[in-house]
């Protein structure tokens, strides 16, 4: 079983993953037994097209994608004597060796035929993973020496790849002609209260989060800790590692949290920062408005 997420300087697409799992569950509902050959780039430890013996095999699938190039051109050469089926891919040209080497090609796509479905629309559904946002700041010159802010990031992040989640990058900075930023906050709000989860090391990342209700994994970029720290304190939310203590395990132990009881505390926390219990400096601003000025 290969694509282009076989070749070593090819790419794994979502779409194309899906593409062979469908084609993975056809085949284990008859019990055909097959190898899957990956690029080395993607998924290190498994079989790759180096490590293949083509005389083991009869037949050569692949899966998904556009049939043109060299390296599928490459297969045809590698695999002789095998039976060589292309099935849920795009024809360009029919007459492209990399076509005409197949000796059947179940298109999804090819000039002068009906476009059949693609295989991702019914491969198998998996059970979703959390939706994180990660909201984390590269600056805050201001703490001199007191910074962590690039070890702490790198911390995270290499720990966040290897956790199964889908991750969304974020940012609080608002720009009314980037595409890619929100240009209000309502447009943020939104996003982040339809996440399972934030991580970051941002003072708003964590309050902005709280306010709409989702769990925050919070990190103290700076050493000793600064306003991430008393913004925790002050909203009453536990889930904080100080910038010292990022370590898997802290890491792991305040992502169960969050993930679990953690999201009705989230809850609770947003319900409290919406009343009018809670008083914030614009409540003191009146008073201090109203303090006549001294002399």
């Amino acid at each position: 079983m290969t694509g282009w997420f076989t070749f070593r300087d090819g790419e794994a697409t979502a779409g194309d993953v899906l593409a062979l799992d469908r084609v993975r569950a056809v085949l284990d509902r008859e019990g055909l037994p097959y190898d899957v050959v990956w690029s080395p780039g993607f998924r290190a430890r498994a079989l790759h097209l180096d490590e293949v013996r083509p005389e083991d095999y009869t037949h050569l699938v692949f899966v998904c994608g556009p049939l043109h190039g060299r390296q599928v051109e490459e297969l045809h050469r590698r695999f002789p004597h095998c039976a060589r089926i292309a099935v849920g891919t795009s024809v360009i040209d029919p007459a492209s060796p990399a076509v005409t080497g197949f000796h059947q090609v179940l298109a999804r796509d090819a000039p002068g035929a009906a476009p059949a479905l693609d295989l991702a629309a019914r491969a198998p559904a998996a059970p979703a993973p959390p939706v994180v946002g990660v909201v984390l700041t590269h600056g805050q010159h201001e703490y001199g020496g007191q910074r962590r802010h690039a070890e702490v990031a790198e911390r995270v992040t290499s720990w966040l790849a290897g956790r199964d989640c889908a991750r969304l990058e974020l940012e609080t900075r608002l720009d009314a002609h980037d595409w890619r930023l929100c240009g209000t906050a309502a447009q943020l709000e939104a996003v982040l209260s339809r996440l399972d989860l934030v991580v970051t090391d941002r003072l708003h990342g964590l309050v902005l989060a709280l306010r709409a209700g989702t769990p925050a994994l919070a990190v103290d970029p700076v050493a000793g800790g600064a306003k991430v720290s008393a913004q925790a304190r002050a909203c009453g939310w536990p889930a904080l590692l100080p910038a010292d203590e990022v370590d898997e395990a802290g890491l792991a132990r305040w992502w169960d949290w969050c993930l679990g009881e953690g999201r009705e505390r989230a809850r609770r926390t947003a319900a409290r920062l919406r009343g009018d219990a809670v008083e914030d400096g614009a409540d003191l601003l009146l008073d201090a408005l109203r303090t006549p000025v001294p002399g």
